[in-house]
């Protein structure tokens, strides 16, 4: 619940009577210790001296996060309750004596406790007890005829078990409210249980569960009778301070003026209050029941401290709304080291400020006064709880930025035409480039597109705009052309550049080499033609070096379905017939790839196995094989099986059929998430890939392609080996001889996988052949028709999606696919699922009056009912901010503008300022 709390004072007095005593962790002498125990007034002091320093810390037995965790805390540290021998016992139930000695404390009656109590005979009560109950009586807390008429000849008043119905009771006289429960005598509670509660305590209920300081149990019940426990009875009386004005000793509550890691200062009444802060200290809101961190204490908000000597035990947010006040204006100068003046329609006006004032640019960063541009539009912050109000924040909002600086790369968008930095400080800061930036690397011109995340740079801004961006260390860059000549014992490439003019790099020791179909690709899988050499892309490093070659295309022509004539040693000539009986013949030589199923091929090695009928596949251009393959596998679709004649069926990719022996008892069948498949798991037309025995004439094992969409849990790059979760189950599988791309089809490393990352995995069977990232999209429906969903995604572009072949929609977890079920008013992430089909899924959101940025820790604070726990948000650089078609940052977003906040995954990916 959120209380209702009055300003709480410090109490001029002394410690008082009832801390002494609640101070008494170990001598058993408590409002929670056993009935049974007795104590000395000598005993009880000295055990209260030992322990005073310690009585915020949490008991031994109540774990962080327990439920009632704050309100143990919060009445602990006020001397209100305490435990024994560093234990509370959170689950046992309270007696009546307890509750008694309890409410009395949470009265602050302590300084009222009888010398010499009395106490009706039979309210048989521990001699601890007695002037806690003689108080009650006086105190009317209790109705002593009442209490002994419900007390059995057998039973031990005090030693009884409290009961809730008798609990609430006591709760609300000790509120004052005994007037309230008897007007609502008469009525009946919501309770199912309602006539099991005691026509006497029926008001007290009432009032109880209005006030919001107890509930129901499961079924809608109260349970009368039912036992209140330690953890319970504390939550009870620390939800009621919100409604009594007790001024207990120690507490105080404030405005933080000051904050430190180790140092929490209050305005207290025109003066200032400083508490120690150390790890006994816990932290809460008063609208929430979780803990939060030190770090959520945010200057000039209202908090309450508890006080055990200078340290404040415990600190609560009674207010999280910062008490201050904003102007905001166009920065003209600062004079005289103090002074800040600020331009308005009317005139000028001038803010003074101090060292304490704090002035921040538009990322965060603090900065100095003489940072500010001219006509930056700037917010100015005073607080509003002293009569000085003096000038707390200067931020910049927007204004054009003139600087020198050095940083290094985080990304580049070439589409949006920005460069996002990290500078010396470490603050990230993005900014526009145009026609005119100039990016140099070594006396050389280079692109945007050339430039890789965490190059160091030295970078001048003028007006906001990039101008200069000089690489000041070694930069990997990437450059397109055709290959002539790959050498590798002189390690000389030879490629022509997209000039035509002929261009030589050194090769680094072991460059990459991407083919699309070809695992493990190395130089020898080049085509270098000084007239159709291939098509690639040559990565360099800071030194020109040469890392990573990736072939774009080839002009080579494939010749599959062949059978060898014969093959002359001597000249290298290889005969072939093609599936039309057209003859051929190719020549082999050093350069010809060759592929037989060995981890060494030579021309030699592959000689014995050009016979008569053997299948093969070459790859030539004219009359020049480039590479040469013993068929070993055919790949196609399913057709059918005939188990008694142990031969299977496929159809290949030009339609022909081929019919393929096995030799086993059964299908030799791989399918993935399968352990042992069957003839029954496949049906025709599944792709599948046929694995031949050493001499092509059996089917060693059929393979059924399937694709699988999975969402990255974690990568082990130095075993290429990728954990990922699909529909709720987690799998691990190798991609080391995958061909792994990126969401545009760009060849990457296992390196390059990030947690998180959607990925589209084909299985050969239990093999994984290809990764790739899928592309997420993100945007706002524009229209749905019957052929398209039109979609402006984030970047301003329209994109239309067709609609024919069918699509999904997920929508809160609920998947269709009627593409209709889109509105206008929905955000969605496309993507393509495993089968290629196109994804909308419907962002969730939610709508908040926006509260606060924390600029340091990248979170945006919204404002929120108290049973809402979910109102911190971390923004990252993908989040877009924006109204309507205008791309806003989120420190231009000001306290109570109305904020929807969209999510992906649980990922805040768009702010829209309503």
């Amino acid at each position: 619940m959120s209380y209702k709390r009055s300003r709480i004072r410090q109490s001029k007095k002394a410690v008082s009577t009832m801390l002494v005593t609640a101070m008494c962790l170990s001598g058993g002498a408590a409002a929670f210790a056993d009935s049974n125990t007795t104590t000395t007034a000598a005993n009880t002091t000295s055990t209260s001296s030992q322990t005073t320093a310690g009585t915020a810390s949490i008991f031994s037995d109540v774990a962080s996060g327990f439920w009632a965790e704050k309100h143990i805390y919060k009445l602990a540290s006020e001397g209100i309750i305490l435990g024994e021998k560093g234990k509370f016992r959170p689950n046992d139930s309270i007696t009546q004596e307890e509750a008694i000695t309890l409410a009395l404390r949470f009265m602050n009656l302590d300084s009222k406790l009888p010398a010499k109590p009395v106490v009706p005979d039979k309210l048989k009560v521990g001699k601890y007890y007695e002037p806690y109950v003689a108080l009650a009586i006086q105190q009317k807390l209790i109705d002593q005829t009442e209490e002994i008429a419900a007390t059995g000849a057998k039973e031990s008043w005090g030693s009884k078990k409290a009961s809730r119905e008798w609990i609430a009771k006591i709760l609300v006289r000790s509120l004052g409210k005994e007037a309230d429960a008897k007007a609502a005598g008469s009525k009946s509670t919501t309770f199912a249980d309602n006539a099991k509660i005691s026509n006497g305590a029926r008001g007290f209920v009432t009032v109880a569960v209005d006030l919001g300081l107890t509930k129901g149990v499961e079924g809608n019940k109260f349970d009368p009778l039912g036992l209140v426990t330690r953890a319970q009875i504390a939550t009870f009386f620390s939800r009621g301070q919100g409604y009594i004005n007790p001024g207990y000793a120690g507490v105080y509550e404030g405005i933080v003026s000051e904050l430190t890691d180790s140092k929490l200062t209050l305005y207290i009444d025109g003066k200032t209050r400083s508490f120690t802060l150390d790890n006994r200290s816990v932290f809460f809101t008063s609208d929430s029941e979780t803990k939060i961190a030190k770090s959520d204490l945010k200057p000039f908000t209202k908090v309450m401290a508890i006080d055990k000597v200078g340290s404040a035990a415990y600190v609560e947010v009674t207010d999280p709304k910062q008490q201050v006040e904003s102007i905001e204006g166009t920065f003209a100068k600062v004079t005289g080291g103090n002074t800040i003046w600020v331009s308005t329609p009317t005139g000028y006006t001038s803010y003074g400020y101090d060292s304490a004032t704090q002035f921040i640019d538009q990322n965060g960063k603090v900065i100095a006064p003489t940072a500010i541009t001219a006509d930056s539009t700037i917010e100015i912050q005073k607080e509003t709880f002293s009569p000085d109000k003096k000038t707390v924040v200067v931020k910049v909002k927007s204004g054009l930025v003139n600087k020198t600086s050095s940083g290094t790369i985080q990304s580049v968008d070439q589409n949006a035409k920005t460069v996002t930095l990290k500078d010396a400080s470490g603050s990230v800061e993005q900014y526009k480039v145009d026609n005119n930036t100039l990016v140099r690397y070594q006396s050389q011109i280079i692109t945007l597109g050339e430039l890789k995340p965490n190059v160091a740079v030295n970078y001048t801004v003028k007006n906001s705009v990039l101008t200069n961006l000089e690489v000041t260390q070694s930069v990997e860059r990437t450059v397109k052309g055709m290959l002539v000549d790959v050498n590798a014992g002189s390690k000389l490439l030879t490629f022509k550049n997209s000039s035509g003019a002929l261009d030589v790099k050194v090769l680094a020791d072991k460059p990459s080499i991407l083919i699309d179909g070809i695992t493990d690709a190395g130089l020898n899988d080049l085509i270098a033609d000084v007239n159709a050499g291939d098509q690639v892309e040559i990565t360099l490093d800071g030194q020109e070096k040469v890392t990573r070659i990736q072939v774009l295309g080839r002009q080579s022509e494939l010749l599959t379905d062949s059978t060898v004539v014969s093959y002359d040693s001597k000249y290298k000539a290889l005969t072939v017939i093609d599936g039309a009986k057209k003859l051929h013949v190719y020549t082999l030589d050093e350069k010809t790839k060759l592929d037989y199923n060995s981890a060494s091929p030579t021309l030699s090695g592959i000689e014995p196995l050009l016979t008569k009928d053997r299948k093969v596949s070459i790859t030539h251009i004219g009359d020049r094989a480039l590479s040469l393959q013993i068929i070993y596998k055919y790949e196609g679709t399913y057709v059918s099986a005939n188990t008694s004649a142990k031969t299977v069926t496929i159809q290949l990719s030009g339609g022909k059929t081929m019919t393929l022996n096995y030799t086993g008892s059964s299908l030799p069948l791989e399918i993935y998430g399968i352990a042992s498949p069957s003839l029954s798991d496949i049906k025709p037309g599944d792709a599948v890939v046929a694995q031949l025995s050493a001499n092509q004439d059996a089917l060693q094992t059929l393979a059924v392609k399937t694709p699988v969409q999975f969402e990255v849990v974690s990568v082990d790059t130095v075993n290429s080996r990728v954990r990922a979760k699909s529909k709720g189950i987690t799998d691990e599988f190798y991609v080391d001889k995958a061909t792994l791309l990126g969401d545009n089809g760009q060849a990457i490393k296992a390196s390059e996988l990030t947690a998180g990352q959607v990925i589209n995995v084909t299985f050969n069977g239990r093999n994984v052949v290809s990764v790739q990232v899928v592309k997420l999209n993100l945007g706002k429906v524009l229209s749905v028709d019957g052929s398209t969903v039109t979609v402006k995604s984030f970047n301003g572009g329209n994109t239309s999606y067709p609609v024919n072949g069918g699509v999904k929609v997920i929508r809160n977890g609920s998947v269709t696919t009627n593409a209709n079920t889109l509105t206008n008013s929905d955000h969605v992430e496309i993507r393509k699922d495993e089968t290629g089909q196109t994804v909308f899924t419907v962002l969730n959101s939610i709508v908040r009056p926006f509260s606060y940025y924390d600029a340091s820790s990248k979170v945006i604070t919204v404002k929120h009912d108290f049973n809402d726990n979910n109102y911190r948000f971390e923004v990252s650089l993908d989040t877009y901010v924006h109204q309507g078609d205008t791309t806003l940052t989120v420190q231009s977003l000001k306290e109570n503008d109305n904020i929807v906040l969209y999510f992906n995954n649980n990922k805040l990916v768009e702010i829209e300022k309503q």
